[in-house]
């Protein structure tokens, strides 16, 4: 695994991504029109397609927020602090372990996410090299994350 991920590779996984969403739309859209003949349970609505059909909307959405974000603003950090789209080397207890600072959209078989909306990750946004953070995994609990490196 690279230390970073290039503007490029970010940009292409997330248009790779957005390409795969828009085909399960195309896909579920075609499951939940209905057909035109039959009985009125026939012609029922799929609510489970909708529901399925919401969320995609959704991702694709969030999916194109981050394109935008990555073409016109939120650019890395150069100043050694942890931003969207840093590999950051974090210390959660076990020792040292790797994670992308960014949207799952572009996680992978051998690079985990930490969101930057999840406690973690609002943690780690503009923490710096050796700092120890403190967030909260779930109401009322309190955790340690040691940021060992940002690449």
């Amino acid at each position: 695994m690279t230390a970073t991920l290039s503007h490029t590779d970010r940009r292409d996984a997330l248009t790779a991504r957005l390409a795969e969403l828009n085909e399960e739309r195309r896909s579920t859209l075609a499951e939940i029109i209905p057909g035109g003949i039959g009985d009125d349970a026939d012609r029922a609505t799929n609510v489970d397609g909708h529901v399925r059909l919401a969320m995609i909307e959704r991702r694709i959405a969030d999916v194109e927020a981050e394109l935008a974000d990555s073409e016109y603003g939120a650019r890395r950090s150069s100043d050694g602090t942890a931003a969207i789209g840093d590999i950051v080397t974090v210390d959660l207890g076990d020792g040292p372990e790797q994670y992308l600072l960014g949207s799952v959209e572009e996680a992978g078989p051998a690079l985990d996410v930490v969101t930057p909306g999840s406690p973690l990750g609002r943690a780690l946004l503009g923490a710096t090299s050796g700092t120890t953070v403190t967030y909260e995994p779930r109401p009322h609990r309190s955790a340690t994350a040691t940021l060992v490196s940002v690449n």
